[in-house]
């Protein structure tokens, strides 16, 4: 890891995002321990709050207030309510916490990637949605009633779709599958990821590996930081578990900010970081 700037926080995400100043930073990256599967109570439409000012006038999903979005989509799904009322107000600090070049990535596995997409539609604004990028991977048990799910979503929205930094060329290239189709020199190359990301999981037998249970495979992390940020600028991650985001943050040369309450994750972090003592402080 080269020198870096970072803090690791242990608390709450909502309120220690709430401490953290406007447009300070330029990625955040964020997987929430989230599962939309449990059974739902609920039997009435929960009341809506009003908008605060972060996103009056925003216009959503096909042309319509943020507020008019939210409403509508509670009236018939209650599991949307119940995911919205979990994620919408981290979003909301997410949005507020962008450089105005700024840009998020929230990953997702299929069974909420579409009501996040609609809520950040929503919040963010059509405009500012530029990918859904596929992860898929070939690990595990393979399912025999229908088509095994091997893929998680990542939606990718931009603070302001006029004037976000997106950086391909620093992006680690891939072998062409087809190598014989192009010439010698763009087969030794490599060629830019498209949308579709073919990636293994962290083995769990490979020195990556931190035996925490969600950890992500640095490969996609480094992806991430190297398109959408620059030497010295910070990246945030607020579900941090294993510090993945921070380790590949460190080792571009990014500065960073890592929450989590989880003592489990905050005791793979400390060892994981030690070697940037000095460096890396936790709060």
């Amino acid at each position: 890891m080269s020198s870096a700037n970072g803090r690791i926080i242990e608390g709450n995400n909502l309120e220690v995002l709430a401490t953290l100043p406007d447009e300070s930073v330029t990625l955040i990256y964020i997987d929430p321990p989230f599962n939309t599967g449990r059974e739902q109570s609920r039997s009435k439409v929960t009341s809506v709050l009003a908008a605060d000012d972060s996103t009056k006038g925003l216009v959503g999903f096909k042309g319509k207030s943020y507020e008019r979005t939210r409403s509508d989509l509670m009236k018939y799904d209650d599991r949307f309510d119940d995911y919205w009322a979990f994620l919408e107000p981290r979003l909301r600090e997410a949005w507020r916490l962008l450089a105005d070049d700024g840009t998020l990535y929230l990953h997702l596995d299929y069974r909420e990637a579409h009501y996040a997409k609609v809520m950040l539609d929503a919040l963010f604004g059509r405009d500012s949605f530029i990918n859904e990028l596929i992860w898929a991977y070939d690990y595990g048990a393979k399912a025999k009633g229908r088509w095994p799910a091997k893929h998680d979503t990542i939606l990718v929205y931009v603070k302001n779709p006029k004037n976000y930094y997106f950086n391909s060329e620093e992006v680690d290239r891939e072998p062409y599958m087809a190598p014989g189709l192009v010439t010698a020199e763009k087969a030794a190359k490599g060629k830019l990821p498209t949308d579709v990301w073919w990636h293994t999981i962290v083995s769990p037998t490979g020195k990556e590996k931190t035996g925490y249970p969600t950890q992500k495979p640095e490969g996609i992390l480094r992806r991430i930081v190297q398109a959408s940020s620059r030497e010295g600028d910070t990246v945030l991650d607020f579900f941090a578990g294993s510090g993945t985001t921070g380790a590949v943050a460190a080792a571009l040369g990014r500065n960073f900010i890592l929450i989590d309450q989880n003592p489990e994750a905050l005791a793979v972090m400390r060892s994981r970081f030690a070697p940037l003592e000095g460096a890396v402080r936790f709060e």
